[in-house]
C-alpha cells in the first residue's frame, strides 16, 4: 500500500467519525491557537516598544549629574568638549532643562503642554522635522533669546494652524514663535508628543534660576556600541568626581534589550504554559487510537491474514493519528489568526491604536510542527499494538 492509499485510508477513518475525530483535535486545537496568540502578543508587544523607544531616540544616551557626594562640578564647555574628544563614540550633545512652567496663548491656560530647554542640534538628535520656519540657531543660545519651536498639537489647537510669527508666553515671558514642527503622531490630545514647546536651554536655565545645568541628551555613532559609548562618558565623569554617584548615564538601548528580555521571558513562559494542552491534545490522540485499534480488531487479523506486513499496519495507523493531530494543528493556525485579529481590534480600541497582536511565521510553523509530531509520537504505541496483533486471535475477536 502506497503512502497516498495510506493517507485515504486514514482521511476517510477520520471523516467517518467526525465528532470523535474533532474532539481528539481539541486539545491540539487550543495549544496551537494559545501559542500563537500568546507569541504574537509578544511580538506586538515588543514591535510596539521599539517603535515608542524609537521616539525618544535608541541611539541615545542620557547623562544627569547629581554631584551627590562632591563639590565638584563639570560645565556645559566641559560636556561639549567630552564629546569633541571622544568622536569615534560620540556624536551630538544637547544640554536639556525641563521647565515646569504654564503656558498662556492669549486668555487661555495651558499645563500640559511641555517645555523644554534644548541646543540648536536637538531636533536633528531626535529626528524631528520642521513643516514651517526655523531651527534654533547657535547665537539664539548665546545670546538667551525669547523664542520658541512648538509642536503641531499647539500650531493647530491653539493657533489654529497660524502659529508662526505669533507668540506664546511661558511662566509670564513672551516667546516669539519661530519654527513649527510637524505632526509625530495621529494622536490628537493634550499631553502627547505634539503637545511641546521647544526654547534655547540658556533660556530655560535664566527663567529657572538653575546656574548649573545638570541634564545632558548624548547621540551615539553606533547604536552597537552603545555599551562602549555609555562607558567613556562615565570613565570621563569619574574622572572629574572620583565618585560614581555623582553622576548617572543611562542608555535608551541597554533599557530597550533589558524590556525585550524580560518580556521574551514571560511570552516564553506563557507559550510553555499554553503548549501543555498539546502534549494533552497528544494523551488524547494515543487513547483514541488505541481505542479504534481495539474496534478495529478484526479487520487488522482480516488483513494480516491477507498478506499485509506489519509495517502497513504499523504505518496505517500512525498515519491516521498524525493526520489527525496534523488537521487539529491546521484548525488551530486559523484559529490562532481569527483570534489574534479580534485581540488587535480590541487592544486597539480599548488601550493603543498602536499596539498589534502580531504571530510569527516561525511559531506557527513550530505549532504546525509539534502538533504534527505529537500525532506521530503518540500515535507511534497504538500501531505498534495494531502490527503486532497475531491475525488468528485478531480473527477470533469478538
Amino acid at each position: 500500500m502506497s503512502y497516498l492509499e495510506t493517507l485515504r485510508l486514514a482521511l476517510r477513518n477520520i471523516m467517518g467519525s467526525k465528532m470523535r475525530s474533532f474532539l481528539t483535535m481539541l486539545g491540539i486545537i487550543i495549544g496551537v491557537t494559545a501559542v500563537i496568540v500568546i507569541v504574537g502578543l509578544g511580538n506586538g508587544m515588543e514591535n510596539y516598544m521599539r517603535d515608542s523607544f524609537a521616539s525618544l531616540g535608541t541611539n541615545s544616551l542620557t547623562v544627569m549629574i547629581t554631584g551627590r557626594g562632591s563639590a565638584r562640578s563639570v560645565s556645559i564647555d566641559d560636556m561639549y568638549s567630552m564629546v569633541a574628544e571622544h568622536q569615534d563614540y560620540l556624536d551630538k550633545i544637547s544640554p536639556t532643562v525641563s521647565m515646569s512652567r504654564a503656558v498662556k496663548v492669549d486668555n487661555e491656560t495651558h499645563r500640559s503642554t511641555s517645555v523644554t530647554g534644548v541646543s540648536e542640534d536637538y531636533l536633528a538628535m531626535k529626528d524631528l522635522d520642521l513643516s514651517s520656519g526655523r531651527n534654533l540657531q547657535y547665537m539664539d543660545i548665546q545670546d538667551r533669546k525669547n523664542v520658541a519651536i512648538v509642536g503641531s498639537y499647539v500650531n493647530e489647537n491653539y493657533y489654529y494652524g497660524r502659529a508662526l510669527g505669533d507668540s506664546v508666553r511661558i511662566g509670564g515671558i513672551k516667546f516669539r514663535i519661530i519654527g513649527v514642527l510637524e505632526e509625530q503622531n495621529s494622536d490628537d490630545y493634550a499631553g502627547n508628543a505634539d503637545d511641546c514647546i521647544f526654547i534655547p536651554y540658556s533660556t530655560a536655565a535664566r527663567i529657572s534660576g538653575q546656574g548649573t545645568i545638570y541634564n545632558y541628551n548624548v547621540t551615539i555613532r553606533d547604536e552597537e556600541k552603545a555599551a562602549e559609548a555609555k562607558r567613556v562618558i562615565e570613565d570621563a565623569l569619574y574622572e572629574v568626581f572620583s565618585d560614581s554617584d555623582a553622576y548617572n548615564v543611562i542608555s535608551m538601548t541597554e533599557i530597550l534589550d533589558m524590556m525585550t528580555s524580560m518580556i521574551n521571558i514571560v511570552i516564553t513562559v506563557l507559550a510553555i504554559i499554553a503548549a501543555i494542552s498539546l502534549l494533552v491534545g497528544g494523551i488524547g490522540i494515543m487513547n483514541i487510537m488505541l481505542v479504534s485499534v481495539t474496534e478495529r480488531t478484526r479487520e487488522i487479523g482480516i488483513r494480516k491474514a491477507l498478506g499485509a506486513k506489519e509495517i502497513v499496519i504499523l504505518r496505517q495507523f500512525v498515519m491516521e493519528a498524525a493526520t489527525t493531530s496534523a488537521l487539529g494543528g491546521t484548525l488551530g493556525i486559523a484559529l490562532g489568526y481569527a483570534l489574534s485579529s479580534l485581540a488587535t481590534t480590541i487592544i486597539q480600541a480599548t488601550l493603543d491604536p498602536m499596539l498589534r497582536v502580531t504571530p510569527s511565521l516561525g511559531s506557527v510553523l513550530m505549532a504546525f510542527g509539534v502538533s504534527a509530531g505529537i500525532g506521530v509520537l503518540f500515535g507511534f504505541l497504538p500501531a505498534r499494538k495494531a502490527a503486532l496483533l497475531n491475525p488468528i486471535d485478531a480473527l477470533r475477536y469478538e
